[in-house]
Formats: C-alpha cells, sequence, structure tokens
C-alpha cells in the first residue's frame, strides 16, 4: 500500500508541466502510477477518496494536479466507464541539453 509520502511525490510530479498537453500527459501518469501502487487486495474506493482527499488542497496548482484530481474523481463516479488514459508518444525532449539550460 501506498504511503502519505509516497503519493505525495507522485503528486508533485506533474508540477514540472510546460505546456496544457504535457500537464495533461503527466496528470495521466501520475494517476497510472498511483494506481499502478495499490496493493492487491487495497479496498480501491477507500484508497481513492483517500488520495483525493490528499490532492484536493494542491489541484489549483497547476493543471496536471487538476487532471489527476478530475481522473480519480470519475474513477468514483457510477456506472463504471473506461477512463481517457494514454501514454504520452515517444519524442526527445532535449536531452543533456535541455538539463543544463
Amino acid at each position: 500500500m501506498l504511503t502519505e509520502q509516497t503519493l505525495i511525490q507522485i503528486l508533485s510530479q506533474p508540477d514540472r508541466a510546460s505546456t496544457p498537453d504535457r500537464a495533461r500527459e503527466l496528470g495521466q501518469l501520475g494517476f497510472m502510477q498511483w494506481l499502478g501502487g495499490l496493493a492487491g487486495d487495497a479496498a480501491y474506493d477507500a484508497q481513492a477518496r483517500r488520495a483525493l482527499q490528499l490532492a484536493l488542497p494542491f489541484a489549483g496548482t497547476g493543471p496536471a494536479m487538476a487532471e489527476f484530481c478530475r481522473l480519480v474523481r470519475a474513477s468514483l463516479d457510477g456506472p463504471l466507464r473506461p477512463l481517457d488514459l494514454a501514454l504520452p508518444p515517444n519524442r526527445r525532449r532535449g536531452g543533456t541539453r535541455m538539463r543544463r539550460a
């Protein structure tokens, strides 16, 4: 099961978004990372409500965090339906030159 510290680490990652598309990608990746870190026998509703409780104070800090909260809310809303999740396309993001800039 995820600790609060791990969840906060996941939630702080999306703050690095530079464009709206990248923010959406990072919010979705954060959701998938959070979802993948849940224990197999965890009560999903309780874990999702806890994640939302921790994330909501940060929802106004950026569009990626808002996307994460939207996905958690959508996963709790009935009836069950597929969520719009996708891995970002492979592309160069600048490598060493961008990290040094």
